[in-house]
């Protein structure tokens, strides 16, 4: 193992549990800024060598179910969508294969500060229940406030959603082997995915605002730009049955909000 590698994978003393970075070799500015930001912080981090989507031709690719896909969301696959797919389920089973107990999962374009593991920490005593706790999301309609965080965090869940993003999160070895069981197979975009806790039966929650920020190489995406997003949906009347699913995932995630613990 380089000197690299090893002061990547080497936690510090004071830092209570591990930190799984998505990245893929293209994204070489991305890994350099978050080594930085480990050496201003004092954290360690471990990186998954992700999946590049644009690299395996769309034949290739493993466990997903286009047909479903499209009944569900509305249009076909990006390939930078199904390179983020297989790399958070990478980063899950990497962490299934340890002996900790909780992880914090992280993509390579936040930007963190020495305060992001203690009150991702402080939020899961908050909600000692949760399986997954989101600590950065891009919306936060019709939030529901369940607890706080001796940080100050407003845990709680949103009646509206999806929330999109899944940039950074703290999950528990319960919540991850209960996500890769449920989510092996691709039938929807991850950040859509990891939310649906009433279709997994997981205990999800979210920090009413975000623990961690954007870096400014958020702007070189590595998924899709707005135009490979309009270029791969279906035709409007194609679209109904995914209007149809997200109708009922609404009512779904409502009582799940009003009624999980």
């Amino acid at each position: 193992m380089s000197l690299t590698a090893l002061a990547e994978t080497s936690f510090t003393p004071a830092q209570t549990m591990p930190v799984y970075l998505i990245n893929i070799d293209r994204a070489a500015e991305r890994l350099a800024e978050i080594r930085r930001q480990s050496d201003e912080f004092g954290f360690r981090f471990e990186r998954i060598d992700g999946i590049d989507g644009a690299l395996i031709p769309r034949d290739q690719w493993i466990d997903v179910d286009h047909d479903r896909f499209r009944l569900r969301h509305g249009r076909t696959i990006l390939p930078g969508e199904y390179g983020c797919y297989r790399s958070h389920l990478l980063a899950l089973h990497r962490f299934l294969a340890s002996d900790d107990e909780m992880a914090v999962v992280i993509e390579d374009d936040v930007a963190l500060d020495i305060d992001f593991l203690a009150r991702a920490m402080a939020a899961k005593d908050a909600a000692p229940q949760a399986d997954l706790i989101k600590l950065v999301n891009h919306r936060w309609n019709g939030f529901r406030t369940m607890t706080r965080s001796s940080k100050g965090d407003i845990v709680g869940r949103c009646l509206f959603g999806p929330q999109g993003s899944t940039a950074c999160y703290l999950v528990t070895r319960n919540g991850a082997k209960k996500i890769v069981k449920s989510l092996k197979v691709m039938s929807l975009p991850w950040d859509v995915a990891v939310e649906r806790g009433w279709d997994m039966r997981l205990s999800i929650v979210s920090t009413r605002t975000n623990v961690a920020g954007f870096s400014q190489l958020q702007r070189t995406t590595m998924v899709g730009w707005r135009r490979d997003y309009r270029a791969a949906k279906s035709a409007g009347w194609r679209r109904l049955p995914a209007h149809l699913f997200r109708t009922l995932d609404f009512f779904r995630r409502i009582a799940y909000v009003l009624t999980t613990p």
